[in-house]
């Protein structure tokens, strides 16, 4: 068994619901999972973990600059540790190019070069957005053609086989060679 944590940031609340779920993931697996958001749990790893799995959101372009800094500060230890990102965007669901681009941006700025990437869509809950950021959104969403812009509801993109696929995956890559 592993102690594995997951800090991320998130904006809008997708990331955090993607790194529960991996940690759900994990511990259907037998493995101690803790998920952590890094603006409540601090910008250091606690000790006792034996891998980390590191997320963070896309808005604008970036990644959160709390969790640029967070890799930044922990860099060593993501280096020595087994340890992965996973990368939350509207980008992913259907523009790949530019979701590995904006991880190929956070990797150049902090230096870490994760051996395992996972890209997954977000999510555009516009019921939670207050009335500008809305009509913002259904405008973005509407230019780049996307029939999503009823804005009296939630569209979730996240393909959870995925997430979960890249869980196991990072799992596997924990166990011992035989």
């Amino acid at each position: 068994m592993s102690r594995i944590y997951i800090p991320y940031g998130t904006t809008e609340g997708q990331t955090a619901k993607i790194a529960e779920f991996i940690a759900d993931v994990f511990q259907a697996h037998g493995h101690d999972a803790a998920a952590a958001d890094i603006k409540d749990a601090g910008d250091a790893i606690p000790d006792g973990y034996d891998a980390v799995l590191v997320g963070g959101s896309v808005h604008v372009g970036k990644h959160e600059k709390y969790v640029g800094d967070f890799v930044r500060k922990n860099r060593d230890t993501l280096e020595r540790l087994p340890s992965a990102l996973f990368s939350v965007s509207m980008a992913a669901h259907g523009d790949t190019e530019s979701a590995e681009g904006y991880v190929g941006k956070f990797e150049d700025e902090t230096g870490w070069r994760p051996a395992q990437v996972g890209l997954f869509s977000g999510a555009i809950p516009y019921t939670h957005y207050e009335l500008v950021k809305r009509l913002i959104m259904k405008r973005i969403a509407s230019s780049q053609g996307s029939p999503d812009t009823d804005t009296s509801r939630d569209y979730v993109y996240t393909e959870w086989d995925g997430v979960k696929h890249f869980a196991e995956d990072f799992l596997a890559r924990l166990q011992p060679a035989s």
